[in-house]
C-alpha cells in the first residue's frame, strides 16, 4: 500500500512523515525516522554548503579548500557560512521545505538539458579543447542512453 492509496497525498515537512506513515506502519517510522533525518543533516548541510562554496570559489577565481587557514580563503569560507546560515534561516522560514525540494529538482531538471547539450558542444570544439576534443562519435556515445 502506498501513500496515495491510504489518502496521503500531502506532506509538508519531513516531520510530519512519521506521522502520516503511521496509519500504513505502525510506530516503527516514528523511531526510525529520527536518528535518520540527524544522521542527513550531519552528512548533509557540510556537503552541500561545501559544494557551493567550491563551486563559488571556482566561479569568482577565490582561493578555497578546507585545508586552507580561513584567512588564506576568505571567500570560500565566508561563502560555506553564509549557506549553512541560509539553510537555517529557510528552516524556520514560512516556506515548505518540500516545495523547495520539489521546485529545486523541477529547475533542476529544465536547466540540466541546455548544459549539457552547450559541454557536448565545447568538448567537441578543437578552439576550446585543443588536443582533448572529443570527435563527435564520443560525444553522441556519452549522451548516448545506450552505452
Amino acid at each position: 500500500m502506498t501513500l496515495h492509496v491510504a489518502g496521503v497525498t500531502n506532506v509538508d515537512t519531513a516531520a510530519k512523515l512519521p506521522a502520516r506513515l503511521r496509519p500504513l506502519a505502525g510506530k516503527s517510522p516514528t523511531i526510525s525516522f529520527a536518528p535518520r533525518d540527524f544522521g542527513v543533516g550531519l552528512i548533509g548541510v557540510p556537503v552541500l554548503a561545501g559544494s557551493a562554496a567550491y563551486a563559488l570559489a571556482e566561479a569568482m577565481g577565490w582561493k578555497e579548500g578546507l585545508e586552507r587557514k580561513t584567512t588564506d580563503a576568505r571567500g570560500f569560507t565566508v561563502s560555506s557560512a553564509v549557506s549553512v546560515l541560509a539553510g537555517l534561516v529557510i528552516q524556520y522560514s514560512p516556506i515548505s521545505a518540500m516545495k523547495a525540494l520539489f521546485w529545486s529538482a523541477v529547475i533542476n531538471g529544465v536547466v540540466a538539458v541546455p548544459l549539457l547539450v552547450v559541454s557536448y558542444i565545447l568538448a567537441s570544439k578543437k578552439s576550446v579543447m585543443g588536443e582533448f576534443t572529443a570527435s563527435r562519435t564520443i560525444v553522441t556515445w556519452v549522451g548516448s542512453p545506450w552505452r
